[in-house]
């Protein structure tokens, strides 16, 4: 497996996550995506840090589609792979109606669709294309002025890779079909199927194979020295969950809470979400259970973790993305070093193995 991380520019004090990142890569992390929710944007912070890392991969996680044309993604995309010397990769995710009609005014509706026929005008704006498309969303050139079919100037020596940030099963078949990584979220190693399945049979459907997509899943590293300290991480998780299974979205559509019912949390995903649309967020985080915040992070003491990552690995994942806790930047510096070591020692481990990610995906659809 590979390591990553992923930062914001917005989430600290830009010179510390600078720091974070060039130490990270020191630390021999291999990618650093950078967020784009309500906050900061993305390219803005992945082009400073082209200039400040010289061996790690950047991507955007994510660019949200729709507010953005296609050919701008694309002009982007490759503006930072010549910026960052091929290191780039694009990131693309829905988000959601609260953020994407709420912030940008751009409609929502029909989000596969407008995923599916962004990607396809992306590839063929960094390939060089003079473009035409005639899609539901998306129509090159406008019709009824004097414009005529275009081709950027700017170009790449190498592709950039495609990653999508999907949840929904029909989503995940297009991230199978059409992208080259997933950026995946709501991760439960043992529920794993009800992610890989439908990403299996997207990737059979274009002719390929699961493991022609790199799998990368993200969650949350903290290292507990006893019992009772592993305990209280686990407590002090609860709130961040139940905002996850019953704030984030709207009151009818949560990605977030599907995901993890998916997963075999069901019944505890109805429960606080109801308890959070009631106002009750105390008892809403009350509902969240210890097992499933452990079940859904990376969080344990050393050994534990290590548990944990085998899982990951066995469960296909092939990129993991480490959120290293700790109070200040030394912290979670320290917090990552000994997660990168450990996914190391896991990846040592399952060298001589067989691969989960072949076993669970390529005979699927």
């Amino acid at each position: 497996m590979r390591t990553a991380t992923t930062v914001e520019a917005s989430g600290a004090p830009w010179g510390e996550t600078v720091d974070l990142v060039v130490e990270a890569e020191r630390l021999g992390l291999d990618v650093c995506w950078v967020a784009e929710a309500w906050g900061s944007d993305a390219p803005s912070p992945l082009g400073f840090l082209a200039a400040r890392t010289e061996r790690m991969l950047l991507g955007s996680g994510v660019v949200q589609v729709g507010t953005r044309t296609p050919a701008l993604i694309a002009q982007t995309a490759l503006t930072l792979q010549a910026m960052s010397e091929g290191r780039f990769l694009l990131g693309l995710g829905s988000s959601g109606p609260q953020v994407v009609e709420g912030l940008h005014g751009v409609p929502f509706a029909h989000p596969l669709g407008r995923m599916r026929e962004t990607v396809e005008v992306v590839r063929r704006v960094m390939a060089g294309e003079k473009v035409t498309y005639d899609g539901r969303h998306v129509v090159l050139p406008l019709p009824g002025g004097e414009a005529r079919p275009m081709r950027v100037s700017v170009t790449a020596e190498e592709p950039v890779p495609i990653y999508l940030a999907t949840l929904s099963p029909r989503m995940l078949r297009l991230t199978g079909e059409v992208a080259d990584g997933w950026l995946g979220t709501s991760f439960v190693p043992e529920g794993a199927a009800a992610s890989l399945e439908p990403l299996a049979a997207g990737a059979a459907a274009a002719g390929r194979r699961l493991a022609d997509l790199d799998l990368c899943q993200g969650a949350e590293v903290a290292f507990a020295r006893d019992p009772d300290e592993l305990a209280a991480m686990l407590d002090a998780r609860r709130a961040g969950l139940a905002f996850s299974l019953g704030g984030m979205g709207s009151a009818s559509r949560n990605f977030y809470h599907d995901a993890y019912a998916r997963q075999g949390f069901a019944d505890v995903a109805a429960e606080v979400r109801s308890l959070w649309q009631e106002g009750r967020r105390d008892a809403a985080a009350q509902a969240v259970p210890r097992a499933m915040v452990a079940a859904t992070t990376l969080i344990g003491t050393e050994d534990g973790v290590r548990e944990r990552l085998r899982a990951w690995r066995d469960a296909g994942i092939t990129t993991v993305r480490l959120y290293p806790a700790g109070a200040d930047l030394s912290e979670r510096l320290d917090t990552l070093g000994r997660a990168i070591e450990l996914v190391r020692d896991t990846e040592r481990q399952g060298e001589h193995a067989d691969g989960g990610a072949g076993a669970i995906g390529d005979g699927v659809g």
